[in-house]
């Protein structure tokens, strides 16, 4: 088993994020520093990880997270803010975020110890939907939001056609859903940017299909079976 699988096995982190850890040294194989990714685990290797050593974990547990606002999507954070994973204090398992939303945005955020589900849902190839609810500062023209269905640059980078529909308005704000399938850095507050516009509330309502349902914001519940299988056959 390649290295970066058997840490995402062992609820490390995803198979990305592992892949950094080896080249920053952060890994031991028999005691030796490892810095090769594609290197292949033996039976009789003993791997560490933080002065610990790290087997593959038989019990998976999969959650569906409500994060709030002014939480950091992160195991740990340098600034001692509040992370995702406090959320979850009275749990054993070693749980990281499958992707990110940012620390002013709310809603869905899954939170796994499964390496290769984190692995699938974030890696671009599968190209899952995830649903936006927006609330902007003032009106938007119908020209603006052709714009963000076609395709706005956003630094560097033109996002892929998206879902885009006015909900409600006034003239001092507006509403929108947005649907995209890529994850670029802050993706929809850029995309605003691009048109001119300030995001006042950014909320996840779906990732795959799978929504919020009545859970409050700081409010979790483990993913049953089916949704899961549902989300690795995307």
């Amino acid at each position: 088993m390649r290295i970066n699988k058997y840490l995402a096995d062992a609820g490390i982190c995803s198979r990305r994020k592992a892949d950094e850890l080896i080249k920053d040294g952060k890994v031991k194989v028999n005691g030796e520093v490892m810095t090769t990714p594609g290197y292949d685990v033996q039976d009789h290797d003993e791997v560490v990880y933080e002065g610990q050593a790290v087997r593959p974990l038989m019990n998976k547990v999969y959650y569906l997270l409500n994060k709030p606002v002014g939480c950091v999507t992160s195991v740990t954070d340098d600034r001692d803010r509040m992370t995702v994973i406090d959320l979850f204090a009275d749990n054993d398992e070693r749980l990281f975020p499958v992707g990110r939303l940012d620390y002013n945005t709310a809603g869905v955020l899954f939170v796994t110890n499964d390496g290769d589900f984190s692995y699938h849902l974030t890696h671009p190839k599968h190209q899952i939907e995830k649903l936006y609810q927006v609330r902007i500062a003032g009106m938007i023209s119908k020209e603006d939001v052709s714009k963000l269905r076609h395709g706005v640059d956003i630094g560097g980078f033109v996002t892929s056609r998206a879902r885009v529909d006015v909900v409600s308005w006034t003239k001092h704000s507006t509403i929108l859903e947005v649907t995209i399938h890529e994850g670029k850095n802050r993706q929809v507050r850029r995309m605003f940017e691009a048109v001119g516009k300030h995001v006042e509330e950014l909320t996840r309502l779906s990732v795959g299909g799978i929504g919020l349902g009545h859970l409050k914001p700081g409010q979790y519940r483990k993913l049953n079976p089916n949704e899961v299988a549902m989300l690795m056959k995307m």
